[in-house]
């Protein structure tokens, strides 16, 4: 596994939006493509920040959301990230580490590339479902 490259096995379909985002457009956004978690992106789509399935359930817990809420107060913005180029194996470590299920791909100069769940690790390793190229 040490040979295999993040970017052979990411999802380089990627859905973000900016910090001013209202938190029920994201969660709509969320539902529509059936993911788990949002990259915050700014203008020149560096990553500024990341907001998960379980960063919602914080919001309803503390009774937070309303028309004015946004995805910038909520928001994780010291996100731990891997690019193309470091191995499978050390992304599986962080994934492991942190205990996520996803983990934004980033690119000094294009910002983000692409996401890798904890779903295309297991594709990568099973013979039922192969993740598709980037």
């Amino acid at each position: 596994m040490e040979d295999i490259f993040v970017g052979r096995v990411m999802s380089s379909s990627i859905v973000t939006v900016t910090r001013d985002t209202p938190v029920e457009a994201a969660a709509e956004r969320l539902l529509e493509r059936n993911i788990g978690s949002l990259l915050i992106v700014d203008d020149d789509n560096h990553l500024e920040g990341i907001l998960t399935n379980t960063d919602f359930v914080r919001i309803v817990r503390d009774g937070d959301p309303n028309d004015e809420t946004t995805v910038g107060e909520h928001m994780t913005d010291n996100v731990i990230t891997v690019t193309a180029q470091d191995s499978v194996r050390v992304a599986a470590d962080r994934i492991v580490n942190h205990d996520f299920h996803h983990l934004p791909v980033v690119d000094e100069v294009e910002g983000v590339v692409g996401m890798l769940s904890t779903r295309d690790l297991a594709a990568y390793v099973s013979d039922v479902e192969k993740p598709s190229p980037a």
